[in-house]
């Protein structure tokens, strides 16, 4: 069997959940399968692995128009293949194109939709438009849809009412744990000036509407003055949301010590230091399908304080690897908390209390670490991958 995975991020191009999961899904894969990833960008040096730049004659355009390009530019090597699985938005038009083109199963995995991101119309202004009528062509025409937990099939077909509920089918997001790992190391914390001896609440991921940083750091003002806010958080989407975190992270900084603030990727020898020694990961997102982040701090041995949508609650045990904070969301595709100030009451009183008990943090922490290596293997979603494939091949 040989199928051809199509996605905008593969290593070393990688800033965000979508990426981590093809590159550990097509390792996997690779041990079972046929496979050939093909990726936007530069060339890989993954023998199965190729990049596909964007289109010089599309310079200037929209950044759905040129995405598009990169989609139509690969569809001549997919010819062959068994079946093509897209991932995003962004690759969904290739796989939807090779299977009318050479009447193959597409497959695409659902990490995230477009319209329940309505505040990418800032980020890519008449573009949302496109990258909104590429993501339902394909859905609605694709042989099979792979959702990343319960609450993404919940929502793809309230997105999408047209699809048949017996095309969607789940297959988790995973977690190699032996590359999360604890690591007792502090030079990281060291380096970017984290007191190891102080508590401590870790948010990683980027700077978009949906990761719901701006809550986060309305609620960290009420946090007890010893706890440090440790902020990795970059890659904005657009100026308008940086410079709202950025005047948040500001005004933290002027009324209390350890708010510290890494806007670089951080390599994952020293992410796994500052996890390792978190007192609690915080996940404020109001959209996430899942949220490995989640998986990364849990393999870490840190507990997770995280909102009750998504996926979120399918990860996180409220109670035993974690606390999950209620979300009560607006639904016209937003998420906006219908109270957004008791929103941000409610998390910061969960993370008072764990960080309150350091002890019971730990136990959760360790709890998180069994169910992480027991629950999200990727060589158990690698197999279930392959089993979605030979189903729609049958």
């Amino acid at each position: 069997m040989r199928t051809d995975i199509i996605t905008k991020e593969f290593p070393p191009e990688v800033y965000g959940g979508a990426g981590v999961h093809v590159a550990e899904l097509s390792r996997v894969l690779s041990e079972l399968i046929d496979v050939r990833v093909r990726a936007f960008g530069a060339p890989r040096d993954i023998p199965y692995a190729r990049g596909y730049p964007e289109l010089e004659a599309l310079t200037g355009q929209n950044a759905a128009i040129r995405t598009l390009g990169v989609d139509l530019s690969m569809l001549a090597d997919i010819e062959g293949a068994d079946l093509v699985h897209s991932h995003t938005w962004y690759a969904n038009t290739a796989g939807h194109l090779a299977s009318l083109m050479y009447d193959i199963p597409h497959v695409l995995s659902a990490h995230s939709l477009e319209p329940l991101r309505p505040w990418k119309a800032e980020q890519l202004g008449g573009g949302y438009a496109i990258s909104s009528w590429a993501e339902r062509t394909a859905y609605e025409s694709a042989a099979g849809i792979i959702a990343v937990s319960e609450g993404m099939r919940r929502d793809i077909l309230r997105a999408y009412p047209t699809i048949d509920p017996a095309k969607v089918r789940v297959v988790y997001n995973g977690i190699d744990t032996a590359q999360w790992a604890p690591n007792e190391d502090t030079a990281a914390l060291d380096a970017n000036g984290i007191d190891p001896d102080r508590p401590s609440v870790v948010f990683v991921g980027r700077v978009t509407r949906q990761k719901g940083l701006p809550y986060l750091l309305r609620a960290a003002a009420l946090l007890p003055p010893e706890v440090q806010l440790i902020l990795c958080a970059g890659a904005p989407d657009t100026q308008e949301i940086a410079d709202e975190v950025a005047g948040l992270v500001a005004g933290l900084q002027e009324t209390r010590s350890g708010v510290v603030l890494i806007d670089r990727v951080l390599p994952r020898n020293e992410l796994t230091q500052i996890l390792t020694h978190a007192t609690t990961f915080v996940c404020p997102s109001i959209y996430e399908p899942l949220g490995i982040v989640n998986l990364e701090a849990m393999a870490c041995g840190a507990p997770v304080v995280g909102t009750g949508t998504g996926g979120i609650p399918e990860v996180v045990a409220d109670g035993r690897t974690g606390i999950i904070v209620p979300l009560a969301q607006a639904e016209d595709g937003t998420g906006t908390p219908l109270d957004p100030e008791g929103f941000v009451r409610d998390l910061a009183a969960a993370l008072t209390e764990m960080v309150s008990d350091p002890q019971r943090a730990a136990a959760m922490g360790e709890a998180g670490r069994r169910r992480a290596r027991e629950e999200f293997s990727w060589d158990r979603i690698g197999r279930d991958t392959v089993a979605v494939y030979e189903d729609l091949l049958a």
